[in-house]
């Protein structure tokens, strides 16, 4: 079996390519069915749309899915998310996200929590202005870019060939398109919204993905001994070590840290940490491979 995958790894990576396009095709597919529906390509928080967020405490206990479930019932047309706080493994407060910026807006849901779970409630409000919110998505929209373009730069000025810094540009492009069309996925059926601890998330996986496509690309091209298959394997086993033990890292935290904000960043990476194995071990490896056959036979 392990032959059969390797013969196929080797023989049949023109036909591999596939893979990785058709999930940035779908994903990029993804982004735009979720704009033309909603108007934004990801499904945003309160920290970077605007709204705000109503914090009780959870002595009494709080039903979080009956309370949820109570106020989209009272507001169907509004954005309304419950979450837990939690500290050293218990669940100190309850929050309650929401689209509602007026004062009055706020003040009727309050109300209608106030019906749910009783009056003698202590509770904070915090409100984020729509101008404001937006406001920081653009602007980490700009960090985005310009993390790309000096990347590229960087990559370019390192292997002085345009083809395989485009392969590692790409790769990172790739993984951060499709981890963020998972997420959107992910979102719909979890609720999980992105966040500004999200927005710091995809800065990493930036790091993270160009990492493994340095590797790759510097034992390919800079390395000369042994065959182009071995010098792939050998940089292989270094990625997958490196990624495997990141993973597990991640997964961990992922399962048991209670804050939602690391929840959320763990989330991105894990998403991130697996589409970069398929960007880097099939799409870079692929193009890696034409352009030095092509750069042979000539």
């Amino acid at each position: 079996m392990r032959k059969k995958l390797q013969a196929v790894y080797e023989k049949k990576y023109k036909l591999l390519l596939l893979i990785p396009f058709i999930l940035l095709v779908l994903a990029l597919l993804q982004l735009g069915i979720q704009y033309s529906m909603t108007g934004d390509f990801v499904n945003k928080g309160v920290s970077l749309k605007g709204g705000s967020t109503i914090t009780i405490s959870n002595d009494p206990l709080v039903d979080i899915d009956n309370l949820e479930s109570y106020l989209k019932e009272q507001f169907p047309r509004g954005d309304i998310n419950v979450r837990t706080i939690s500290s050293g493994g218990r669940v100190v407060s309850v929050a309650i996200d929401s689209d509602a910026q007026e004062t009055e807006e706020i003040e009727i849901l309050i109300n209608a929590m106030t019906d749910k779970i009783g009056s003698e409630i202590e509770y904070n409000i915090e409100v984020m202005g729509s101008s404001l919110g937006k406001s920081f998505f653009k602007e980490t929209l700009v960090a985005l870019l310009i993390a790309f373009i000096l990347m590229g730069i960087v990559v370019l000025i390192y292997f002085r060939t345009f083809v395989p810094s485009i392969a590692v540009i790409l790769a990172a492009f790739s993984d951060m398109v499709v981890t963020l069309a998972i997420f959107n996925i992910v979102g719909s059926f979890t609720g999980m919204k992105l966040s500004t601890a999200g927005i710091a998330a995809f800065l990493m996986l930036i790091g993270y993905s160009v990492d493994t496509d340095i590797l790759l690309s510097s034992r390919l091209l800079k390395r000369k001994e042994g065959s182009l298959m071995e010098r792939v394997y050998g940089a292989m086993r270094t990625g997958l070590t490196m990624s495997s033990t990141t993973l597990m890292a991640v997964l961990i935290a992922m399962i048991f840290v209670q804050s939602e904000v690391i929840k959320q960043i763990m989330v991105i990476l894990f998403i991130g940490l697996l589409v970069d194995l398929v960007m880097t071990w099939i799409q870079n490896v692929g193009i890696l491979r034409l352009y030095l056959e092509k750069k042979k036979s000539k």
